[in-house]
């Protein structure tokens, strides 16, 4: 073998190495998430609106879409589009025939000994006996409390689990689980597939699945449908807030705290799902051109 030929050999060892370490880098079981590399965008230095471009960056720009067409392409953003959308599709399908349904949250952390997860399962099991599915993240906590009040209730019990840095393992009560990469995807399902969301005392995602709904609603995105926070003594806070101080300022109207409803009863809980979703059903009856969104 020639000197010229081992060098190359070297070169293209060392290239494949190089290729493989980079795949291991963006495999399921690192600790980065999906989401994480999405959003993530490298530094570029600070340029004055007088100053040139560096010709740095102006390379790094000319040379992003020959990256894109090798290697590069399977973890950039064109390549993400069709996994979101694949994403999608799955979720669509698998959850396309399933009966009326209420999404539930709450905090992953509530221990099964605590009031909150038993008032979930039997908020889940009332809900189920009267016709509806539960669908909830997937995990443990309140989510596997309502997982477990579907089974209970003898109806379909769905989990939308999520990836993430911290391991989440799907609960053990499900008749349907679905794994995301991507939060909006996930939370898209959540409002497409319910007719109504019960919040039980959580942290951030409890709080962002709660004012992601709200927004909806306000704006008119979706159609309007019951959300119901349980545990006044949990909520009752950010109750007065929302009064005292957001609407003081006008930030929100009357009517948008209307959309809010607060209880301490799993059987009250259950009775306004079925009134509102008997509602909506007259409603749907008498205008068939009814706007309803997404759902």
């Amino acid at each position: 073998m020639t000197l010229d030929n081992t060098k190359k050999n070297g070169k293209e060892a060392t290239r494949e190495q190089q290729v493989a370490d980079r795949y291991r880098r963006n495999r399921k079981n690192n600790t980065t998430t999906e989401d994480e590399r999405l959003l993530k965008r490298p530094t570029r230095p600070l340029v004055r609106p007088s100053e040139p471009v560096p010709q740095e960056q102006i390379q790094e720009e000319d040379h992003a879409i020959e990256r894109a067409l090798n290697f590069d392409f399977t973890i950039t953003d064109p390549w993400r589009v069709f996994r979101i959308m694949s994403e999608f599709v799955n979720g669509f399908d698998a959850l396309a025939h399933v009966p009326p349904s209420v999404a539930i949250f709450g905090s992953a952390r509530t221990k099964r000994d605590v009031p909150n997860y038993q008032a979930a399962v039997e908020t889940a099991t009332l809900l189920a006996r009267a016709g509806f599915g539960i669908i909830t993240g997937g995990g443990p906590g309140i989510m596997e409390a309502a997982n477990k009040g579907a089974q209970e209730g003898r109806n379909l019990s769905v989990g939308c689990n999520i990836e993430l840095p911290f391991e989440q393992h799907s609960n053990p009560y499900l008749d349907i689980d679905l794994e995301f990469k991507y939060f909006f995807v996930r939370k898209t399902l959540f409002v497409k597939y319910s007719s109504a969301f019960v919040i039980f005392p959580g942290g951030f995602g409890t709080m962002d699945e709660l004012f992601e709904a709200l927004t909806l609603i306000q704006t008119k995105k979706v159609s309007n449908f019951p959300i119901i926070l349980y545990g006044s003594a949990y909520w009752g806070g950010l109750m007065s807030w929302l009064r005292e101080t957001m609407l003081n300022l006008e930030n929100v109207s009357a009517d948008d705290l209307d959309l809010l409803r607060l209880s301490d009863s799993p059987k009250e809980i259950c009775d306004w799902v079925c009134e509102a979703y008997e509602q909506n059903s007259i409603l749907e009856k008498s205008d068939p051109n009814r706007e309803t969104s997404i759902r």
